[in-house]
């Protein structure tokens, strides 16, 4: 198998166009190329500037997972620090993560920062939200935000073999007019869920306005968990 590492976006497209296949970390695709043969060409974006970003705003989809700091917002450094072992963390991807993964961790924390999407086809780049590049399985470059005003996320233990844990990931934002917005995502199985609501109301309005968006069709137990992120990011975000 021969690895191409493009070093800019028109060396990329070139390696798609001659087929090369897309390859984070190869964390889960080495097992399955060992199984059913590996591919004549595979493409790394490691040595592309613009997948290697790592700001406040922005992630790159080739960043490992053991390099996301506190440069960028609590609810990502959370959901990174918890996918897997650190050997895991030391060679998974973002963009591995996103769009590799069945279980993409790292895709409730992006959702509630109502993050964008640059992906890259055959004819260049684009943005687009993060349900296209999830459903297409695109080549992702880059995901950007804006800095929320709090964020958090939490993980239920789980078991190893065992289902996948619950997360609920939160974030508030000020949106252009200055009020602000509470998003929740929660992955409850393998099944992202999500929604929204202003925060001019008080704690218990914006729980009941939570429960009548997709959120309130979750069971009981993990409704419970909500309730209580919700609650204590709107704590901190009114201290904030």
């Amino acid at each position: 198998m021969l690895l191409r590492l493009p070093t800019s976006l028109s060396e990329a497209r070139n390696c798609m166009a001659e087929g090369a296949v897309p390859v984070g970390g190869a964390t889960l695709v080495w097992a399955l190329w060992q199984r059913d043969g590996f591919p004549e060409q595979a493409m790394s974006l490691r040595s592309l500037p613009e997948a290697n970003v790592l700001e406040r705003e922005a992630l790159g989809a080739a960043v490992l997972l053991h390099r996301i700091d506190d440069r960028v917002p609590e609810v990502l450094r959370g959901a990174a620090a918890t996918v897997g072992t650190g050997a895991v963390r030391r060679t998974a991807t973002v963009g591995g993560n996103i769009v590799g993964s069945t279980l993409r961790c790292l895709l409730p924390a992006a959702l509630v920062l109502d993050a964008r999407a640059t992906v890259l086809d055959r004819d260049g780049t684009y943005e687009t939200d993060l349900a296209e590049v999830v459903a297409k399985r695109h080549l992702l470059l880059s995901l950007r935000w804006r800095d929320p005003v709090a964020s958090g996320y939490h993980k239920a233990p789980g078991e190893v073999g065992g289902p996948p844990p619950l997360v609920v990931a939160t974030a508030v934002h000020t949106e252009g007019d200055g009020r602000r917005r509470v998003r929740v995502a929660v992955r409850d199985g393998y099944e992202v869920t999500g929604g929204s609501t202003e925060c001019a109301a008080g704690p218990d309005e914006v729980l009941d306005a939570l429960e009548r968006t997709d959120l309130g069709s979750l069971p009981p137990a993990p409704r419970d968990v909500v309730r209580r992120e919700v609650s204590e990011i709107l704590v901190r975000a009114t201290d904030g």
